[in-house]
C-alpha cells in the first residue's frame, strides 16, 4: 500500500516491518475520524506485538491480534510468561464491556483446554456448550475472558488453576508457563 501511494501513513509498533512510517509509542493515542486508537503494547507470541484499543461514543474494542485469543493466548514465540502476565494484565484492565477481536478462531480447543483447568467454572460451561458455541464466536468481550480464559486469571489465585498447574505455587509468572506448556501438549 505505501508503494502504491507515496505519503500514506502506515502506523506500526514494531520496527521490523518495513511498510511502516509511523512507529507507535505504547499508548500513543491517535484519530482516526471520530475513532480514538490507543496502541497498547503486548508483548508475549512477539516482542513488537501491539494491541490497539478503539473506541467512540458508541463502542469500544480491542483488535488482539494473536495475544489474547477466545479462551486462550498466544505461543510465546519470542516473548516470555512474565510479557504475557504484564499484557494479560493491561487487557484485563480495559472496560468490562470492551468488545475482544482476535486474529484467530481457535474458540472451540481454547474452551476444550479451559474446561479441563477449571471443570466448575459455570460460566465456561454456558459460554463453551455444544449447543450455544456459534460457530464464529468472535467478538467476546474483556468480562467474559476474566471470567472464562484461564490465561486471563493467572494472578486471582483460583484454587482449579492453582490445582491445575500442580498446587505448588501462585506466582502467576510461573503459572502462566506451566498453562501455556500444558496448552502446548493438549489435544
Amino acid at each position: 500500500m505505501a508503494k502504491l501511494f507515496p505519503g500514506l501513513t502506515v502506523y506500526g509498533a514494531d520496527s521490523r516491518v518495513d511498510a511502516i512510517t509511523k512507529t507507535l509509542d505504547h499508548l500513543e493515542v491517535f484519530n482516526i475520524g471520530n475513532i480514538t486508537v490507543i496502541p497498547l503494547k503486548t508483548s508475549g507470541h512477539t516482542t513488537g506485538s501491539v494491541c490497539y484499543f478503539m473506541y467512540d461514543n458508541v463502542d469500544k474494542v480491542v483488535f488482539t491480534g494473536d495475544t489474547l485469543f477466545i479462551g486462550g493466548c498466544g505461543r510465546f514465540f519470542e516473548g516470555t510468561a512474565m510479557d504475557m502476565v504484564r499484557s494479560m494484565c493491561l487487557l484485563g484492565s480495559l472496560h468490562p464491556n470492551t468488545k475482544v477481536y482476535c486474529g484467530h478462531e481457535y474458540t472451540a480447543s481454547n474452551y476444550k483446554f479451559a474446561q479441563s483447568i477449571e471443570p466448575d467454572n459455570i460460566r465456561l460451561k454456558e459460554k463453551a456448550s455444544p449447543t450455544t458455541l456459534p460457530k464464529r464466536t468472535v467478538p467476546s468481550t474483556i468480562d467474559t475472558e476474566l471470567a472464562t480464559n484461564p490465561f486471563m486469571r493467572v494472578d486471582r489465585k483460583i484454587p482449579a488453576i492453582l490445582k491445575a498447574v500442580g498446587g505448588d505455587t501462585e506466582d502467576p509468572v510461573e503459572i502462566m508457563h506451566r498453562l501455556r506448556q500444558m496448552k502446548n501438549n493438549f489435544k
